[in-house]
């Protein structure tokens, strides 16, 4: 047992630890590309890695993963403090160690393009799992229907007016066309979306938040970088279903789950403790659902005005 505490002791102590940078070479250099003689790393002139030399495979492939930014180290070591220490990660990187770390949008776009590309077949079983989701759940939608209990015949009414009956169902298909849309729309750009929604929600946490013990001058253009981050760590963790082809029911329970996981790197890089970090996060949120909900009934009463009467 006191091996186990010794264990956790020293992982919270490397937790809190910040990046060290590798000591310069003393090792005389002679630049391929200016012909500068240098020592250290890098060459002072032009910038040429000291360990470039006669052009091989291996450095083919490693040219070939740092234009994706897989052949950085800053991004495996990104991917494993995220996992491990996100809070206290985020804080070196705020802090300025900017130099260790993958840059947080760039990984952003990169881990979307990952997992689009799990879900498109790149798992354990090659299957697209963007349509075998699709398809569950219809099936699910049509259980739950065969499910319910048929409808009474409703009662016969009155004559109905022909011309409010047209304009009834006129205002039906436009209420449709209008869902539609939208929803066309956030399929298209849910990449963009999903940022413009992080940094509605990391308005009402820099409230809550920007006084923490541990950053007492929190900026919000920091906490929105904080949350490029804490989006990036639960891409990852959402990355696991689908390479491992997880159940539609499955899948959503475990990512509502790792969405706990979000009081973490928060309270790592705020420096409260987990009670107030929670019941911030928790106000946060709901903040966040009703600026969500007025944006929605905004863009649709904008879209309803522009068809009704502002179109052609």
């Amino acid at each position: 047992m006191k091996e186990v505490t010794d264990r956790y002791s020293r992982f919270k102590e490397w937790q809190q630890y910040p990046h060290q940078v590798a000591p310069l070479s003393e090792e005389v250099h002679r630049c391929a590309t200016c012909g500068t003689r240098y020592e250290g790393n890098y060459c002072p002139r032009c910038g040429q890695s000291a360990k470039i030399g006669r052009y091989s495979f291996k450095n083919a492939i490693l040219l070939y993963l740092d234009v994706w930014g897989l052949g950085n180290r800053g991004m495996f070591r990104s991917i494993r403090d995220l996992l491990l220490r996100p809070g206290y990660m985020i804080r070196d990187y705020l802090r300025g160690m900017q130099m260790a770390y993958f840059p947080p949008f760039k990984m952003y776009f990169l881990l979307l393009a990952l997992a689009l590309v799990i879900d498109s077949g790149l798992n354990i079983q090659g299957i697209n799992r963007d349509a075998e989701n699709q398809s569950e759940m219809v099936d699910f939608a049509n259980q739950l229907v065969s499910t319910e209990k048929p409808a009474e015949p409703a009662p016969k009414k009155e004559t109905i007016d022909p011309e409010k009956e047209k304009q009834r169902q006129q205002g039906y298909r436009d209420i449709d066309w209008i869902v539609d849309n939208v929803r066309k729309c956030l399929d298209e750009h849910s990449s963009l979306v999903m940022l413009v929604g992080l940094l509605l929600f990391s308005l009402p946490l820099w409230l809550l938040v920007r006084r923490g013990p541990a950053i007492p001058d929190l900026r919000l253009s920091e906490c929105f970088v904080t949350m490029v981050y804490i989006s990036n760590m639960l891409i990852l963790y959402n990355i696991i279903p689908s390479l491992l082809c997880f159940s539609v029911k499955a899948e959503i329970v475990y990512n509502l789950l790792t969405m706990l996981l979000i009081f973490i790197p928060v309270k790592q890089l705020s420096g409260y403790s987990y009670v107030s970090t929670v019941w911030r996060v928790t106000v946060a949120f709901v903040i966040f659902c009703f600026m969500m909900v007025l944006l929605f009934a905004a863009v649709i009463l904008a879209i309803y005005i522009h068809v009704k009467f502002l179109a052609p």
